[in-house]
């Protein structure tokens, strides 16, 4: 067997974590090894969830996963808004590129995404970065290849005749978009956005590898902490964070459901 057949993904976010201090931000008691004890509570793992300090920190987590989505996803709304106008110009050389951009942001890992930024371009360019500012640049750039393929497709949708009818009445290039083609294609985007935003939200889980302290990160430390005590504390905690993931994915699903009744789509 290779000698470096036994490292993982668990490792690796180990090493992560120690090496850039950022479980500095736990308290010690989540950082430090447990005392070897003998289970004896079994039946109890739900007692964690109790403790005030372990919710206190699941919804710290909560709120870093949730910061890392919104800003990346506000930043992709702007970005891929123009990205998606610019990929329906007549050069071909900028719709090959922007066509590129998107197929390759897509295509390849978000977890790959972040170890290059993380990793490799902080080494190579010597920068300073942060592992959540690395988060939110590698979401912003999938965010906007998303998006602008999304504002492609819904400007595509608008039925060629009201293009004619526009350039009838006269309207420039410029009315004809902002009156006629934006406001339905923005129509069409609002639930293709929110279900954007809700797999950004979730896909965040992975930042804890760069040695992000999110909800899930913050989740293992408490199971690794609680195992002994409570060896069946992880079906507790994990469901927990299963929980608090559906509560805000689904508020996000039913706002987007309530604009679509308000704009009568």
């Amino acid at each position: 067997m290779l000698p470096f057949a036994n490292v993982t993904l668990a490792s690796v976010s180990a090493y992560v974590t120690t090496t850039h201090g950022a479980l500095a931000s736990l308290p010690a008691r989540f950082t430090s090894a447990p005392a070897p004890t003998i289970p004896t509570s079994g039946g109890e793992g739900w007692r964690p969830l109790l403790d005030p300090e372990n919710l206190s920190l699941l919804f710290q987590g909560l709120w870093v996963s949730v910061r890392i989505a919104l800003i990346a996803m506000a930043l992709s709304l702007v970005f891929g808004t123009l990205l998606g106008l610019v990929m329906d110009v007549r050069s071909r050389l900028v719709r090959f590129l922007t066509r590129a951009y998107v197929e390759v942001l897509r295509i390849i890992p978000q977890v790959v995404l972040l170890f290059i930024v993380y990793f490799d371009s902080t080494r190579t360019f010597h920068l300073d970065m942060s592992g959540e500012l690395a988060a939110i640049i590698v979401f912003t750039l999938w965010g906007t290849a998303e998006m602008g393929d999304l504002v492609r497709g819904a400007i595509a949708a608008v039925p060629a005749h009201q293009y004619e009818s526009a350039r009838a009445l006269g309207l420039s290039t410029r009315q004809l978009q902002r009156h006629v083609i934006l406001p339905q294609a923005i129509r069409q985007l609002i639930p293709l956005t929110v279900n954007l935003t809700t797999r950004m939200i979730k896909t965040t889980a992975l930042v804890s590898l760069i040695g992000v302290i999110e909800i899930l990160k913050v989740a293992q430390s408490i199971i690794d902490r609680e195992r002994f005590e409570y060896p069946d504390a992880a079906l507790w905690i994990y469901g927990a964070v299963f929980l608090i993931y559906f509560v805000v994915c689904y508020a996000i699903s039913a706002y987007s459901r309530h604009l679509e009744r308000k704009l009568a789509l």
